[in-house]
């Protein structure tokens, strides 16, 4: 097996565990490439490293994360891209999308044996209209419109399949895959979601209104939102929080799930409540 490992260079402790993942996964006889640019960080271990990440993902079977959900979602959108399962390491403060914490590494083997079993995420293609020519983004959380810094609230009108179905006077509207729902989501109110569940959900970013709730759309839906942006203002579409694109007042935003879909490899089969309860017990400090 050809097993790729994807660091976040930024953490100390995601570089030591990497190297600790790569050396159990050689000692089992897996092959394990990384970017070129982690090179000096394991020198004199044998590992094959690529120029790129679509080549690192092109060359794997399997790949696993060390870091946080940022670097769980980064190398997300190439492993639905190349159709690879993907697996995370917590290296960070909460790792809701991690399946692995890091005194948990030497069940990774697990993997080479084939005792694991793999969980499938929709994924969201974002388009953006601007003058009539489009492009598109792959979410893997979630789509945030929302007002610019120092602008005033801004309207947004939403349609369903092309038929208007509503309004919101509020600082953005932020739409959620189910994995995403315990994300930005859950901070802005929205209620919690399986992540195997086929569906999008739209929720208001502080609404001028004491009636604006979440909404989830089935999973088939098709989404456009239109922003009225006052003068002088500015509007900015945010893709998991990595991504930002300008959005003008002639501008369209569409939202559906992708053809695309998201391989989550899982070892220790936990039930998902019970897996979120931990987490957010360990964010109260």
């Amino acid at each position: 097996m050809k097993t790729a490992v994807v660091v976040n260079l930024s953490k100390e402790e995601a570089i030591s565990c990497a190297g600790e993942i790569a050396l159990l996964m050689l000692s089992n006889n897996s092959e394990v490439y990384m970017l070129s640019e982690c090179a000096s960080f394991y020198k004199g271990v044998k590992i094959s490293f690529t120029d790129t990440i679509e080549e690192l993902f092109k060359v794997c079977d399997i790949a696993i994360t060390v870091g946080g959900d940022g670097t769980i979602i980064h190398a997300a959108k190439y492993a639905a891209h190349f159709d690879k399962p993907l697996i995370g390491v917590n290296v960070g403060r909460l790792g809701f999308a991690a399946d692995i914490e890091i005194d948990g590494i030497s069940e990774l083997t697990r993997i080479l044996n084939g005792d694991y079993s793999v969980e499938e995420r929709i994924l969201f293609d974002i388009e953006v209209i601007k003058n009539g020519v489009s492009k598109n983004y792959l979410a893997v959380n979630d789509a945030v419109i929302a007002r610019g810094q120092l602008s005033k609230i801004i309207d947004l009108q939403v349609t369903l399949d092309n038929e208007e179905i509503a309004k919101y006077r509020a600082d953005g509207l932020l739409f959620s895959t189910p994995t995403g729902s315990t994300a930005y989501s859950l901070s802005a109110g929205g209620p919690i979601i399986a992540p195997q569940l086929d569906c999008i959900l739209m929720t208001p970013v502080c609404p001028h209104s004491l009636f604006s709730r979440s909404v989830i759309f089935d999973g088939n839906s098709v989404l456009t939102v239109s922003v009225k942006i006052p003068s002088e203002c500015c509007c900015v579409l945010t893709i998991d929080g990595e991504k930002n694109v300008d959005i003008l007042a002639d501008d369209i935003v569409k939202i559906k799930k992708s053809d695309l879909k998201l391989k989550f490899v899982s070892i220790n089969k936990r039930n998902f409540y019970r897996k979120l309860n931990e987490k957010l017990k360990e964010r109260e400090i």
